[in-house]
C-alpha cells in the first residue's frame, strides 16, 4: 500500500467508498471542527478538510485536519497551488505526513478575486497535475521537486485529484483526467453530478482509456437544500449541470430539505451501477446532519473497518507511464489550445456571471 490509510484500504478491498467534506471554520476555534467531525464519523470513509475554499481565509486544512483525527475522523488534506510555491508546499506536506496524514488532495484553487481578499496576489507557481507529479515523486522517488535526495522518511499520501465531467469542451475531460492519472492520482473526486447520463457518457470515455482501472473514481453529490440553491447552480456555477428534472422535483416538494435529500440518493443509487465508480463523495458543507440520513438510506451503512497494524508495503520502484493520447508533441500541443480554451470561456463565463449578478433583484 501506499500510505495505509483508512480510505486506501476501503478503495483496496474493493467496497463502495464515501468520503465527505467539512469547511474549516473562518476562526481559530476548534471545537466548530471537533463538532462537525463527530457528526460525519462512521458515516464515512475520510473526510476532505477544505484548503481555504472559495478563496476565503479559513482556518488551514492541515491543523482542521488534525482536530478531525484526533475525534476518530480520517481526514484527506486538500492543498491548492493558489497559497503556495513549490517550496512551501513540500515543506507543509513533510510536516503534514510527520504529524500522521495520509490522505492529500491536490489542487489548482480558486482564483483570489472570487474570495475576500481579491487583492491578493496569487501564486500558482505550478498547476495541479504538476502538484501530483512533484509529491509522487516525493513519494516513491524519495527526492524533492528540485531532484535532491530526501534522506530519511518520505512523505506517504494516498493521493486525490478533481475532475469536471461537465466542463467544456466535454470530448476532452477524460484526456484531461487521464493527465492527472499520469501523473500519479490514485483516487479521483469528481464534480457534483446532477446528469446522470451526460456523467454515464464520461464515465464511458473513462473506461475506453482503461482509467478506471489505474485510479478509483468517486463520484461528486450533493443534496440540494433548497430551490433557490438548485436554481443558483444552474444559472451561477461554473461547470454544473443542474437538470430540470431536479428543479421541478424542488418545485414540487412540500418538504424541499427532505426532497433533496432524496434527489441525493436518487443519484447515488444510480452512479453506484455505473462501471468504473468506486464511491462517492458526498459534500453537504454546512448541512453535515443530512450526511448520515443520506448514506444510510443509500445502503451504505455500516462502513468497513481495518485493522490498524497492517504493514505498509514499499511502492513500486518506478511509476506506470500511462499514453492517454497520440505522441506527446501533438498531446502537448492539444494541450496549450485546451488551456486557452478554457481561460477564454473562463472569462466570459465570469463576465456572464458578473451581469446576471448586477441584474438580478435585490
Amino acid at each position: 500500500m501506499k500510505s495505509g490509510s483508512n480510505l486506501e484500504r476501503v478503495l483496496a478491498s474493493g467496497a463502495f467508498a464515501v468520503t465527505g467534506e467539512l469547511g474549516p471554520p473562518k476562526n481559530s476555534d476548534p471545537d466548530i471542527v471537533r463538532q462537525k467531525a463527530r457528526i460525519l464519523k462512521g458515516n464515512v470513509d475520510a473526510v476532505n478538510i477544505t484548503d481555504c475554499q472559495t478563496a476565503i481565509v479559513r482556518m488551514s486544512s492541515i491543523g482542521a485536519g488534525l482536530i478531525a483525527q484526533s475525534e476518530g475522523v480520517e481526514p484527506v488534506i486538500q492543498m491548492t497551488c493558489r497559497d503556495r510555491n513549490r517550496i512551501g508546499m513540500q515543506s507543509d506536506l513533510l510536516a503534514a505526513s510527520a504529524m500522521g496524514l495520509k490522505n492529500l488532495l491536490c489542487l489548482t484553487g480558486d482564483h483570489q478575486k472570487f474570495g475576500n481578499h481579491p487583492g491578493s496576489k496569487g501564486v500558482f507557481d505550478m498547476d495541479s497535475i504538476q502538484m501530483l507529479g512533484m509529491v509522487r515523486d516525493m513519494r516513491d522517488g524519495k527526492k524533492f521537486q528540485c531532484g535532491e535526495e530526501i534522506k530519511g522518511p518520505e512523505p506517504r499520501f494516498l493521493l486525490g485529484a478533481a475532475a469536471n465531467p461537465f466542463a467544456h469542451p466535454f470530448e476532452f475531460r477524460a484526456v484531461r483526467l487521464g493527465k492527472k492519472v499520469a501523473n500519479g492520482a490514485d483516487f479521483i473526486q469528481t464534480q457534483i453530478i446532477y446528469n446522470v447520463d451526460k456523467f454515464a457518457r464520461f464515465m464511458e470515455m473513462v473506461r475506453d482509456l482503461g482509467l478506471h482501472e489505474k485510479c478509483s473514481i468517486l463520484a461528486g453529490v450533493t443534496p440540494p437544500k433548497s430551490l433557490g440553491m438548485a436554481r443558483y447552480m444552474k444559472k451561477f456555477v461554473p461547470g454544473m449541470d443542474v437538470t430540470d428534472e431536479v428543479i421541478e422535483r424542488m418545485k414540487g416538494a412540500e418538504d424541499k430539505q427532505q426532497e433533496g435529500i432524496n434527489i441525493c440518493v436518487d443519484i447515488i443509487n444510480q452512479v453506484k451501477e455505473i462501471k468504473g465508480v468506486a464511491g462517492v463523495h458526498v459534500m453537504a458543507i454546512g448541512w453535515e446532519d443530512a450526511v448520515a440520513e443520506i448514506v444510510e438510506s443509500a445502503g451504505l451503512l455500516p462502513r468497513p473497518t481495518f485493522d490498524e497494524e497492517k504493514e505498509v508495503q514499499e511502492p513500486v520502484a518506478a511509476p506506470e507511464t500511462i499514453v492517454v493520447r497520440g505522441d506527446a508533441d501533438n498531446m502537448l500541443a492539444e494541450a496549450k489550445a485546451e488551456a486557452e480554451k478554457i481561460i477564454a470561456a473562463a472569462r466570459k463565463e465570469a463576465e456572464l456571471i458578473t451581469s446576471r449578478a448586477a441584474a438580478e433583484p435585490a
